[in-house]
């Protein structure tokens, strides 16, 4: 059975735009907030793909072969929620009259996980469009994966809205790039190209030939679409299905299409149209229906529910005949689209940190995380790896990886995306990968250059993204490429973001258990590695379990029983820094000093233990130092302000990294001083 409905006519396409504006119009004027100028222009195109074109079923927003929708100009989110509601999502007309409001589902922005339907979240422009750039390479690399002769079980495709913001947004080149490159058939951006923006007509600084621009990229761009004619975009959009590329639909519009007094200018874009303009509206559409009200007739056009219900129940008859000819590939395909682990997972982990404990190993955490990506991926093949064109220095690659590439046929197979100097770019589409499904995205670049790909490291940990950022070289350590290449202040902005686990450690036991952290959580993670080699640490079976924690005793100070007990200090360090504190215990015993040695691999994940834990491992009272090639100020909450840090408040230098510790101040006897200050301020 098809998933697309039959065509409705021109009388029955118009009731259902207009429809799609008044509950824009209603719900924004109920907020007295909101931007209705967009749902009013995009009302015609959003009816031709939603009617006509998109493959959903509302009864389950999870279904693996649906169509997946992005809003990329995600300030227009009431058009989106009006069609989530008349198709048939859980999202009760009470949400709408809530829109903007505190714990409503239907927020001033999407947010994928509050709104049942919503794929992503959005509202930085740009990132949206990225994101469905992500998911439909997961989209082809599943189905080159999965799929056999006669058996297509990956078989949907991603549509994208975006405004002109979005075009304008660095983002967008280089994410669009990336998909011509590659040649994403199956995604299409349908472009609301109406010429305004807040600030009013973009002519005056955004001139850019927008069709030739994606035409270069290797798009199929369709020029001059009318996007108030549904039949004009619905030919577009079939046109789109048989190009072997990318498609941009550009379509022609009037924001705040049917606004009497503000359509087509700036006005409409961002504010409430008032209650005097609402009325005049309504009468000009011949909309006699009160707020919120929308006739049983244009309910019955837009529901998708058992048309949707029919064609996953018709992929599902599919995918049993898949299962009995291929059922290992079946079982795989499913607990990867479902984000589940193997069932021998934690033999992996348990295996990985046996290894990294037995090969004792004094190696850069960059190069222990390469040994780790190897080991996982015999027991992940869901990891789908990758680098900002830094592969040989990011180490991101491993014996299995297949590069993804295209050719004349289209895209190739593989594992591991070659995604170019695209920071930003990348993460925003590993960020789309996750939240596709069926593959666990990892991507690499310099720490320093994490400040490329902040926002969408942010928005990673807003929508919870199973998505690992691998970032090296990650301070002053990496040497002669000087100040611009050493990460200073990075590390403590990363873990500023809420819902980031950061991970910075200090040998390659750390830097497996961080990578298995990374995996087991259902939410975005930073792996910190250094270029340099870190000395290998010993360590004890309750040690290495203890890893996860974050924050453990790595070197305990002497506890004699009936011994008078010696002044204590508690060294924390992370990194490369660890070797540092481990070199002042004896030192400081030899000054009559108790050094405690804790290693803190993730303030994150220490932060969320019970409070028993953290105070176990940093008893109360007890002064404090800590030591970090990166800003002081973080570590204030940890040692308090009569506590002391050893790290660096100023930009690096070009110099072999030895050079550089010790010209910084980076070295055991700054550490020995500091805890000798705050052990005798304690006395």
């Amino acid at each position: 059975m098809s998933a697309v409905a039959q065509p409705l006519d021109a009388p029955a396409t118009r009731p259902m735009a207009d429809a799609l504006r008044m509950l824009a119009i209603d719900a924004v004027e109920a907020a007295k907030s909101g931007h209705p100028g967009m749902p009013l222009g995009m009302a015609e195109i959003a009816v031709a793909l939603w009617d006509r074109h998109l493959k959903h079923n509302p009864r389950n927003p999870a279904w693996p072969d649906r169509d997946r929708f992005v809003l990329s100009n995600g300030h227009g989110s009431m058009l989106l929620y009006g069609l989530l509601h008349l198709t048939g999502y859980d999202l009760a007309v009470d949400e709408l009259k809530r829109f903007r409001q505190l714990h409503g589902k239907t927020p001033g922005h999407p947010e994928v996980g509050v709104t049942p339907g919503v794929e992503t979240t959005t509202g930085p422009l740009g990132q949206g469009l990225a994101n469905g750039v992500g998911m439909a390479l997961a989209e082809a690399l599943l189905a080159r994966e999965f799929n056999r002769p006669g058996h297509r079980i990956v078989d949907h495709r991603t549509y994208v809205f975006a405004g002109d913001g979005c075009l304008m947004e660095g983002i967008s080149h280089e994410a669009a790039s990336l998909a011509g490159t590659l040649k994403l058939d199956k995604l299409t951006v349908l472009y609301d190209d109406n010429g305004i923006s807040i600030d009013g007509h973009v002519a005056q600084w955004f001139a850019d030939d927008t069709p030739a621009r994606f035409a270069s990229y290797g798009w199929h761009v369709a020029r001059e679409v009318d996007g108030h004619d549904v039949d004009a975009v619905d030919r577009a959009l079939h046109a789109a299905r048989e190009t072997g590329r990318p498609t941009l639909i550009c379509c022609r519009t009037v924001i705040g299409q049917g606004a009497p007094s503000k359509a087509g200018t700036h006005d409409v874009h961002g504010a409430p149209l008032g209650a005097d303009e609402v009325e005049r509206m309504r009468r000009a559409l011949g909309w006699p229906h009160p707020p919120f009200e929308i006739p049983d007739e244009i309910r019955a056009n837009f529901d998708a529910s058992a048309r949707g219900a029919a064609a996953e129940a018709e992929w599902r008859e599919r995918f049993d005949a898949y299962r009995q000819h291929y059922p290992g590939e079946a079982a795989e395909f499913e607990w990867r689209v479902r984000g589940r682990l193997p069932a021998h997972w934690y033999d992996t982990v348990r295996a990985l940190l046996r290894d990294a404990d037995c090969a004792a190993e004094s190696i850069a955490t960059r190069k222990a995380s390469q040994k780790a990506i190897g080991a996982l991926a015999r027991s992940l093949p869901e990891l789908l790896g990758g680098s900002a064109d830094l592969t040989g220095s990011n180490l991101t690659d491993w014996p299995g990886a297949v590069a993804v590439r295209s050719d004349e046929n289209g895209l190739r197979g593989g594992n591991y995306v070659h995604y170019g100097v695209r920071e930003f770019g990348m993460s925003a589409v590993m960020n789309g990968i996750a939240l596709h499904r069926g593959y666990l995205p990892f991507g690499g670049t310099f720490l320093t250059f994490s400040d490329y790909a902040r926002n969408a490291l942010r928005m990673a940990a807003l929508m919870k993204t199973r998505s690992i950022f691998v970032f090296t070289h990650d301070s002053i350590g990496l040497g002669e490429d000087g100040p611009t290449h050493q990460a200073v202040e990075h590390a403590a902005s990363l873990r500023l973001i809420p819902g980031l686990d950061v991970w910075r450690p200090c040998d390659t036991i750390e830097t497996a258990q961080a990578w298995a952290s990374a995996v087991e959580r259902d939410g975005p993670s930073c792996l910190l590695l250094s270029r340099q080699n870190l000395r290998f640490v010993t360590r004890s079976d309750v040690q290495i379990a203890a890893i996860g924690r974050g924050g453990y005793v790595l070197r305990d100070w002497p506890d004699e029983e009936g011994q008078e007990q010696p002044a204590r200090v508690v060294l924390i360090a992370t990194g490369s820094e660890v070797s540092l504190a481990l070199d002042a215990i004896a030192p400081l015993a030899a000054a009559g000093i108790a050094a405690r040695v804790v290693s803190m691999p993730s303030t994150t994940a220490f932060d969320r233990q019970p409070r028993a834990w953290r105070d176990a491992v940093l008893p109360p009272g007890v002064p404090r130092v800590a030591i970090e090639a990166g800003v002081r100020a973080f570590w204030r909450q940890y040692v308090g302000l009569d506590g002391g840090v050893v790290g660096i408040d100023t930009f690096g230098e070009s110099a072999p990294a030895a050079a550089l510790f010790e010209h910084f101040g980076l070295n055991a006897q700054a550490v020995i001083d500091e805890a000798r200050r705050v052990a005798d301020s304690a006395r």
